[in-house]
């Protein structure tokens, strides 16, 4: 089945359920992790401006290290993606199979805890900032346009921008653009449900769509190359 699906499709629907798991994995570090985003760095780079200027008891630490994190994480997909076409290739099955074992990783140490403290803050958000930056190089690699998988804003922009509201001709990839805007935020919903809980019920679930993301992208890869 997936190897008669056509290659775009196949890739924007695994980028669009990665949109999905960044929205939990967010809410799980904004609610979880002392206010920390570790997938939307505009968030997060907002966040150290303000925790800098002491404004409303904001962290500090926990923003610089998701920052570094998801940059280091990034520039392994960068060094691991170099060279290769764009569109889903085994490396970046394996990117994405590291997110997935760095998603692992820290719901196993949030659930050995009975509480998290400062140093497990700071460990669970270099773990969850290290696998949202090999994501969102994971994505650039792959191209599909419009979803980038960690930020909407300029997807937002692009949907208003090209819609007969505000003078285009309503052309544009529109449902994708609506579809990421929605699932990052569907995400973020089932994460604050699910840190309720406990924090590593969230990351589980953003761990399970990512396992799940690459067993879909690897067969559909090896159908069409067979």
């Amino acid at each position: 089945m997936w190897g008669r699906q056509e290659p775009e499709r196949v890739e924007l629907w695994c980028m669009l359920a990665l949109t999905f798991s960044t929205g939990v994995i967010d809410a799980a570090g904004y609610l979880g992790l002392d206010r920390v985003f570790t997938g939307n760095m505009t968030g997060n780079v907002v966040i150290l401006g303000m925790g800098l200027a002491g404004a409303d008891d904001l962290p500090v630490v926990g923003p610089i290290v998701a920052l570094v994190a998801f940059i280091a994480g990034a520039a392994i997909a960068g060094r691991a993606g170099r060279g290769t076409a764009s569109g889903w290739s085994g490396r970046t099955s394996l990117l994405l199979l590291l997110v997935t074992i760095a998603l692992l990783a820290a719901a196993g140490l949030g659930a050995a805890r009975e509480s998290i403290d400062a140093i497990d803050h700071n460990v669970l958000t270099a773990l969850l900032g290290l696998a949202m930056g090999v994501q969102a190089g994971a994505a650039r690699a792959v191209g599909a346009k419009d979803v980038t998988t960690v930020v909407v804003t300029s997807t937002l922009v692009g949907l208003v921008y090209d819609s007969r509201l505000a003078g285009g001709n309503g052309g544009s990839p529109w449902p994708r653009r609506l579809l990421s805007v929605l699932l990052i935020g569907l995400g973020a919903w089932a994460g604050a449900h699910l840190v309720d809980l406990h924090f590593s019920w969230s990351v589980l679930l953003a761990a399970a769509v990512t396992a799940i993301v690459v067993v879909a992208g690897e067969v559909h890869r090896r159908a069409r190359t067979a």
